[in-house]
């Protein structure tokens, strides 16, 4: 069975531009990688767990504050290329980025060293105009970026910058 995974997509409007917020994760592998690289809050489930129950568990772990749970717009579901089906909600509200307090896990590293070290699960969190957000996310995850432009506006066609 495919791994399955919920998050969630805040946003807000200002100025006039819908902005959305991107989280990068935390660890080694990803410390120099920017374009491409940034997600939105989300997190695995298991079949027994409802996953919009999920996503927003999983947005209060890595951000470290409850997300706002109304006004929900369901953005359907996508299938990243390791076969990870993701499914996601927006929501709007608002977040400081600098009062982020994400969940940490372990790993050793450096490899085959034997030292277990802890990294944030989330190691930045901005936000991002729509176009920005484009650049920024996982291809995979750029669908719900369009979705919710086709919700919020049906006359904004998303073109990426």
């Amino acid at each position: 069975m495919a791994k399955m995974s919920a998050g969630i997509l805040l946003y807000r409007l200002k100025n006039l531009d819908v902005e959305v917020l991107l989280v990068h994760p935390g660890g080694p592998f990803w410390a120099k990688r920017d374009e491409q690289a940034w997600s939105i809050p989300k997190g695995e489930y298991g079949a027994d767990e409802d996953a919009y129950g999920a996503a927003l568990r999983e947005f209060e772990e890595e951000l470290g504050t409850p997300c706002p749970d109304i006004g929900t717009i369901d953005l359907g579901e996508i299938l990243q290329p390791g076969g990870k089906q993701v499914s996601a909600w927006a929501v709007a509200g608002d977040f400081d980025p600098g009062q982020l307090r994400s969940n940490m896990f372990e790993m050793e590293w450096p490899p085959r060293s034997r030292r277990i070290v802890q990294f944030p699960e989330v190691d930045k969190a901005q936000w991002f105009v729509m176009a920005q957000a484009h650049r920024k996310i996982l291809p995979a995850q750029r669908s719900f970026l369009e979705r919710l432009a086709e919700h919020l506006e049906p006359d904004l066609r998303f073109t990426p910058a």
